[in-house]
């Protein structure tokens, strides 16, 4: 298949002016100016002209496909059975890809659903992206999301639901290092939940089969916890304490000097915040972003879909509270595209448009680089060039 247009973003902040994207079964074969590409492609090879922008498929680092986005989906999923459950992800997963996103990294769901959807869609006999799944996430007993089925208690059994996971494909281990606001009678979501040797045994566990941890971490301790055990992404990242905020720069700092990727999984509405904590907690939250941003910390796009009023056709809106911090267009789109598919481990395969890479397209009206609103203009996705 031939595909042309207006522009293709071929690197950060760079567009191909009047562009073509040969794709050959579930791989780009090449890319360029229009007429040396189409001299390529031969005459028998479908064709499908755009006049838009073609730029890499959209990768949100956090979904809950278990979860409907309800003002109480933990009520919705527990009065779900397995089957009824496993056709809503479905659908969710469907409602992604016709946002524009083709890879979505679940990290948490029930009973391995998210592994079996995962299998389903690679096997063409369903419509959505690619699934990083993380399968059961790990907690402490009576944790954030116990009712997952991931309670465990000392090393011993961390390690066992870590190789669990694994064997049922995990491409990423998810551990609840912080309580959260999910869990009603839960820990709060400044307290930590497991010890540093617990921490540093499922990040060992994980990291011996070549698969990252994404540490759910809402507290300053928790998330200095997480730093010190080597996890590979850090989910919200809040700084929050018993009392209110505390950004710790010398934390923050060994992010960076250890590559660790920061995903605040922002909401779709995002606006709302300041409704629900107060104008000025909320512009203290928003501004550790813009801190966290300004020194150096590689952050990536998600949105928690799946958890109160947060849709699965969301990654757009949330996108805008980037813009709202000051971040550039070029730098957004990074984070929705490359520096997340790098994050998921996906790096060499996803999020650039490039020869080789798996064919994740996104074609929409407009320029997202003047404006990211063109990202809601979408016209067609291509997902491993399907």
């Amino acid at each position: 298949m031939l595909i042309t247009g207006r522009r293709v973003l071929v690197d950060s902040g760079t567009y191909l002016e009047n562009g073509a994207v040969l794709v050959k079964g579930e791989s780009i074969k090449a890319v360029g100016p229009r007429d040396q590409i189409e001299a390529q492609a031969g005459m028998d090879v479908p064709r499908y002209e755009f006049d838009g922008t073609i730029l890499p498929g959209l990768i949100d680092a956090h979904v809950h496909l278990a979860f409907d986005g309800s003002p109480d989906p933990v009520a919705k999923l527990q009065d779900s059975t397995d089957e009824t459950l496993f056709g809503d992800m479905r659908r969710r997963a469907e409602q992604l890809l016709n946002s524009g996103v083709t890879t979505a990294r679940d990290l948490g769901d029930r009973d391995g659903l998210a592994f079996r959807l995962s299998r389903e869609i690679a096997e063409g006999r369903v419509r959505g992206p690619r699934i990083v799944a993380a399968g059961t996430p790990a907690t402490t007993v009576g944790g954030h999301c116990h009712f997952l089925g991931g309670e465990v208690s000392g090393e011993a059994e961390i390690r066992g639901l870590v190789r669990r996971n694994l064997a049922d494909g995990a491409g990423v281990i998810k551990a609840m290092v912080t309580g959260g606001g999910l869990t009603k009678g839960g820990p709060k979501s400044h307290q930590s939940q497991f010890t540093a040797e617990e921490l540093a045994a499922l990040v060992e566990e994980a990291h011996a089969a070549g698969v990252p941890v994404a540490a759910h971490a809402h507290g300053a301790d928790g998330i200095a916890a997480a730093v010190e055990a080597g996890v590979d992404t850090i989910e919200h990242c809040t700084w929050m304490t018993d009392g209110g905020l505390d950004f710790r720069p010398d934390v923050v700092k060994q992010i960076i000097d250890k590559g660790i990727t920061v995903c605040p999984a922002v909401s779709p509405h995002w606006q709302m915040l300041p409704r629900i904590f107060g104008e000025e907690r909320a512009a203290a939250m928003f501004d550790l972003v813009r801190q966290m941003s300004d020194a150096g910390v590689r952050l990536v796009a998600g949105t928690d879909a799946g958890v109160q009023r947060a849709d699965f056709d969301g990654l757009v809106p949330a996108l805008s509270f980037y813009a709202h911090l000051g971040l550039p267009n070029a730098s957004i789109l990074d984070m929705a595209t490359s520096e997340a598919a790098a994050a998921l481990n996906l790096g060499s395969v996803t999020g650039r448009i490039a020869s080789g890479y798996r064919a994740d397209l996104l074609l929409v009206d407009g320029d997202p680089l003047a404006d990211l609103g063109a990202l809601k203009n979408v016209r067609a996705v291509f997902a491993c060039g399907m």
